[in-house]
């Protein structure tokens, strides 16, 4: 995108770019609010309560403090920017309806904090969002308007599309998120690799890949939180991901509406690939909120080639 000469691009808000992308207002408002609401909870990694927070979420797992205090942040925040149908996180039971009509509005999926375990230990986390007009949740991730990520580590960035390429906005010491990078591309291959899951429960097909990646001096980086792992893949625009179905786990863990849909239509904006093994994964029909798949993303060639892998054994 063409700024006016004297600008540099670190003087470019995020509400300025958005308009820039010539997308609706109540989009703009949306993903505003959302930026907002993670300075908030930002905050509250800084300054919360580790501890546990003596309830469980949808899949039987134990909730963290900072779990349910980031899912009520940004819950908040959505229900009033006024531009929202529906809300679903991670950490709620069942969809939360804040206006009955569809029209120019917006449901929202999100994760509030993925990777929340890794807070303790001062490690990355963030928070991944995605974006759907109307009231439908359960549609494919090609659909999605929009979908962005919110990295809190050593610095705070936000990375967001609108289907227009991808751009990494970085917090400044006043708590404004201004313009670092636009139009984030990968490279057709990579010599990164960071692989979800314990290898001895990998498949054969995957296992093969595993020793391709190592025999090409591929150089493994993972830090046990996808945001942060994505993060990496996507701008130093090089390298794979992979949460691949185990032995005992055939779904894998990651949860296709919260966290691998907009992460696919992040790195697919720039120029990269997703899979579950068999089909991209922004063309799967969600069959419930909960549903599971396996991931291969990051560069295209690199996925193509994990598919060979895979589909060989």
């Amino acid at each position: 995108m063409q700024h006016e000469p004297g600008t540099t691009k670190f003087q470019i808000d995020l509400r300025r770019h958005l308009r820039e992308q010539n997308i609706c207002d109540n989009l703009v408002h949306l993903i505003c609010e959302i930026a907002e609401a993670g300075k908030y909870v930002i905050n509250a990694v800084r300054t919360g309560d580790l501890g546990v927070a003596g309830t469980s979420n949808l899949y039987g797992e134990e909730q963290l403090a900072l779990d349910v205090l980031s899912d009520r942040i940004i819950r908040k925040r959505l229900i009033h920017s006024g531009v929202v149908c529906n809300v679903l996180s991670e950490e709620m039971d069942e969809v939360l309806q804040v206006k009955p009509e569809a029209a120019g509005l917006y449901s929202v999926a999100y994760d509030p904090l993925d990777g929340s375990s890794l807070v303790d230990v001062n490690l990355a986390v963030g928070t991944i969002v995605s974006i759907y007009s109307g009231c439908d949740l359960l549609q494919v991730g090609r659909k999605q308007v929009a979908a962005l990520y919110i990295l809190y580590g050593p610095r705070v960035s936000l990375v967001y599309s609108v289907g227009k390429g991808v751009h990494e906005f970085t917090m400044n010491h006043l708590m404004e998120y201004t313009l670092t990078r636009e139009n984030i591309t990968m490279q057709p291959a990579g010599n990164i690799y960071a692989p979800g899951g314990q290898r001895n429960k990998y498949c054969e097909g995957v296992e093969r890949f595993v020793r391709y990646l190592e025999a090409k001096g591929a150089k493994l980086r993972y830090s046990g939180g996808f945001v942060p792992d994505i993060n990496q893949v996507l701008l130093k625009g090089k390298g794979i991901f992979m949460y691949p179905a185990l032995n005992g786990s055939p779904d894998g863990k990651l949860r296709l509406l919260f966290e691998l849909n907009p992460m696919a239509y992040l790195v697919e904006q720039a120029g990269g690939a997703a899979s579950n093994g068999r089909m991209p994964i922004l063309d799967i029909r969600p069959e419930g909120y909960d549903q599971r798949v396996p991931i291969f993303i990051g560069c295209r060639e690199d996925v193509e080639k994990a598919l060979e892998f895979v589909n060989e054994a």
